[in-house]
């Protein structure tokens, strides 16, 4: 180890000098050593305040929740693309024979598919109708209703020729149902527990009734037509607004104690809310 002497001073006071400088070396070695302890006993009663069994539960979701969806008042299933990308995947994968085929009549809208829905009822056809007004660019655009037209299968088809479509995007024909001035309102609520019979089609399943559970946990944003019908009494009501989305879904999730706000996010149209 290399000392430095100062020649212009006695050899007393050069080692007085080194004598201070260890004292203060050891004051800041102490300090650091004291700044240490506390932060052990600063994180050891965090521990003790946070059980360590305290983990974040894993949700076992359905395979339709990775769309919109929600259930008629009559216990049908419909689900909604989120992207063109999905629009595309519900088209190829879980349109079939016997789907009605829902769209709003706006540029950039999501396809929405009444699983088993040629033969429902008019006011159910208007719930999804409502729903597909919803997911549209007419939501973004701050409109108060939109027109939507529905058709079966066989009139939804893809281009022949590789590329003439763009993602997302299919020929239709024949004639169309509408549903004119459907209303933009939807309202989120929570299922009580009860068993139902949902009249769906899944990748392994194919068409036909399935009997599920509904847990009081599961969340859904339905068509406000749908909640009306259920006569829900603990909802909130969405419309085109000028909230963010981020604050209308923690609204949502404080209302209805549900945690999971990134799944209400993620399940609301694109633009601005109102909630009451």
């Amino acid at each position: 180890m290399d000392v430095e002497i100062d020649f212009t001073k006695s050899a007393q006071q050069n080692a007085e000098r080194y004598f201070e400088l260890s004292k203060k070396a050891r004051r800041k070695m102490e300090g650091a050593q004291r700044s240490i302890k506390e932060l052990e006993a600063r994180r050891d009663e965090k521990a003790v305040a946070e059980p360590k069994n305290k983990v974040r539960r894993m949700v076992s979701r359905e395979w339709y929740e990775k769309f919109n969806w929600f259930f008629t008042s009559n216990s049908m299933l419909v689900i909604g693309g989120r992207s063109a990308q999905q629009n595309e995947l519900i088209n190829s994968r879980y349109f079939t024979d016997g789907d009605l085929f829902f769209h709003a009549d706006v540029f950039g809208a999501s396809v929405v598919i009444l699983k088993m829905g040629e033969n429902a009822p008019r006011e159910i056809r208007e719930e999804v109708a409502q729903f597909a007004a919803c997911y549209s660019r007419a939501w973004e655009g701050g409109t108060s209703s939109a027109n939507v037209y529905s058709l079966k299968r066989s009139q939804v088809s893809k281009s022949k020729e590789k590329g003439s479509l763009g993602t997302g995007s299919f020929l239709l024909s024949g004639e169309r149902e509408w549903y004119k001035n459907m209303p933009l309102e939807l309202a989120a609520f929570k299922y009580d527990n009860r068993q139902e019979l949902i009249r769906s089609a899944t990748p392994v399943l194919q068409t036909q009734t399935i009997s599920i559970e509904i847990q009081s946990n599961q969340i859904q944003i339905a068509p406000f037509y749908a909640c009306k019908a259920l006569n829900i009494s603990n909802y909130v009501a969405i419309t085109p607004g000028s909230k963010k989305k981020s604050d209308i879904a923690k609204i949502i999730a404080k209302k209805l104690g549900f945690d999971d706000i990134d799944y209400v996010m993620q399940h609301l149209p694109a633009g601005g809310f109102s909630a009451r």
